[in-house]
């Protein structure tokens, strides 16, 4: 009977996530949305099929080790540094000022301070699904908007990381004595410190090893177990011998893989699995939710929806404003991180366990973030209309001034996404990608190589040629490669597997970026070509053509008859096989610096 109810609750939950998911997606919101909204569908307060709420949970506490796992593998200290100066003061500042009204607010209502506090800080951290979905909708991720919102994001994530580990500290068993109260934060202390030592030190140097055997035997399922053992196992060790929580133990995880040569292929590969788990998270956080509650208490809930959507986007208008920058930028900050997600539920959740936050608590930031992260999209998309009538009015023509003075002040920052040389993305090394790497090399476009052999990848980069290891049918591998912004996308290897998704997934992250294909056999010609790849050479064709033009010439045919030959078999072998539009706009457009470099090579 119980594995009936584990199979009832795991089919239910992700066929509703599902369901309600897409229902979301297609008016325009986010599916954490939707998945919330199962969660209430499945859960006890509501009629119908109803989940094991128990089995959700346990389930919800894997979709939380993954997710955490997933934040330290993604964890970029550079993007935080390169915009120190407004996102660590911002997110500190606009913390504070949201703790303090959420706190107020729950005073208000009579609960205890640290259960204030607790709620408070909740609603301060933003939701990096969220952020990052609208910022990749609205093509302001790399922006100065962008690369602030996401610096911004990192400070609120470590401080709620740091959250994690102090509440047991103090809310946890033994720290209810006050006069012991020292002692356990001095030994847990101790304990957090041997064991980022211990990860960093030891892991550093075992899981890089223990990967890369791993990653010889070129099995993927064994690549995807090992992520999973690796988050799991350090995760469930890290309560079990040093009591501290498995959220952080699984952060601590990611960082250890993302320094390692594998991070992108670990993304690629292993948190497909932290998607799925994630889901159940939140179905399991919409299972908790009380609607009859919110008749009770709307008040409570329209003033945390005030803090959210008024005071967080207030606040940071203000400190971005006060640091010299456009209110362009700081509206779009401002709107983007008004909003709550996954760390105010596990935040809720923790502090729920421990007796700190009740059921009415808990309510209210799961009503507060479906609301707030249903709005965020529709509220990004004002920013251009409000923008475009407020840019007459004085007040907003002086900001802009006053920002533009002060841009010398923070010439150490990335405000201005860096204009590198053109590159090329290459996948694959073999004989035809090192030579097309080698010409592209030659001709001013830096070529980098998705490359799934390691050795290969060492090797490359050793000699200075920049390289990614990992699978290019995912989006985060071709991500990290730079194919966003690249002029080109060459797939070297014919016959690759995968070749179409790979395309497709190109013309996702760049839509103008132009793509050339290789296929083993001519039959395959049409289908890379309606994929979208601009042009697709064959083999198989080619030879055709080579061995054609020989025997014409040894029958004693001139270098014209050849000639107007091989076009003819051409044009029967390759037909609609190369679309030149891309390539022409490319010599045509104005300030083309790769087709010039082109050119310039071969006259």
């Amino acid at each position: 009977m119980h594995e009936l109810e584990l199979i009832f609750t795991i089919t239910g939950g992700f066929t509703a996530a599902l369901l309600f998911g897409y229902a979301t997606q297609r008016l325009g919101l986010s599916p954490i949305v939707g998945y919330l909204l199962a969660g209430i569908a499945v859960g006890p307060h509501t009629p119908g099929f109803i989940a094991d709420q128990k089995t959700a949970e346990q389930f919800a506490e894997i979709g939380v080790i993954l997710l955490m796992f997933g934040v330290g593998l993604q964890f970029h200290f550079k993007e935080l540094l390169d915009v120190r100066r407004v996102a660590i003061p911002g997110a500190v500042c606009q913390s504070i000022v949201a703790t303090i009204l959420g706190c107020l607010v729950a005073r208000w209502f009579g609960w205890s301070w640290s259960a204030g506090l607790v709620f408070g800080l909740a609603i301060s951290v933003a939701s990096t699904v969220v952020l990052l979905r609208v910022l990749v909708d609205n093509n302001e991720l790399h922006t100065p908007t962008g690369h602030i919102a996401v610096g911004w994001l990192v400070v609120e994530d470590i401080f709620t990381i740091l959250l994690l580990v102090v509440l047991p500290l103090f809310f946890g068993e033994g720290a209810s004595a006050a006069e012991g109260l020292p002692v356990v934060i001095g030994l847990s202390l101790v304990k957090i410190g041997f064991l980022v030592v211990l990860i960093f030190l030891a892991g550093g140097r075992i899981i890089p090893w223990f990967l890369d055997q791993v990653a010889a035997t070129r099995s993927r399922e064994l690549f995807t177990l090992t992520v999973l053992v690796i988050a799991l196992g350090i995760a469930v060790g890290s309560a079990k011998l040093f009591g501290v929580s498995m959220a952080l133990g699984a952060f601590l995880a990611g960082m250890v893989v993302r320094q390692s040569e594998f991070s992108f292929r670990a993304a690629s590969e292993a948190l497909p699995m932290r998607d799925a788990f994630a889901v159940l998270f939140f179905v399991s956080v919409g299972m908790l939710f009380h609607p009859a509650q919110l008749v009770e208490e709307p008040v409570l809930v329209t003033a945390t929806l005030a803090i959210i959507l008024l005071g967080k986007p207030l606040a940071a208008i203000g400190i971005v404003l006060a640091l010299g920058y456009a209110p362009r930028v700081a509206l779009s900050i401002a709107v983007a991180l008004a909003q709550i997600g996954e760390f105010s539920f596990i935040l809720a959740t923790v502090s729920r366990d421990m007796g700190i936050l009740g059921q009415s608590g808990f309510n209210t930031l799961v009503a507060a973030a479906m609301v707030s992260i249903g709005l965020n999209p529709l509220l990004y998309r004002l920013i251009q209309p409000v923008e475009t009538r407020m840019k007459q009015g004085r007040m907003w023509q002086f900001l802009e001034a006053r920002a533009r003075l002060s841009t010398h002040e923070r010439s150490g920052e990335i405000l201005h996404v860096p204009v590198s040389r053109d590159r090329a993305v290459v996948v694959g090394y073999g004989p035809t990608g090192k030579t097309v790497a080698r010409l592209l090399a030659a001709n001013g476009i830096e070529p980098v190589i998705v490359e799934q052999n390691l050795d290969t990848v060492r090797e490359l980069k050793s000699e200075g040629i920049s390289s990614v290891y990992g699978d290019a049918t995912q989006r985060e591998t071709l991500q990290g490669a730079g194919a966003e912004g690249a002029v080109a996308l060459i797939l070297s290897s014919a016959g690759m597997h995968g070749s179409e998704e790979v395309i497709r997934l190109a013309r996702e992250i760049s839509p103008g970026i132009r793509i050339i294909a290789r296929a083993t056999y001519l039959r395959d010609i049409s289908a890379l070509r309606r994929a979208g790849a601009d042009a697709v050479f064959t083999g198989e064709g080619e030879v055709a053509l080579s061995m054609t033009e020989l025997i014409l010439l040894q029958l004693g045919a001139t270098p014209e008859q050849a000639d107007r030959e091989r076009e003819r078999i051409r044009s029967e072998l390759f037909a609609d096989s190369v679309n030149m539009e891309p390539f022409a706009l490319a010599t045509k457009g104005p300030g083309s610096d790769a087709s010039d470099r082109i050119h310039d090579g071969n006259d």
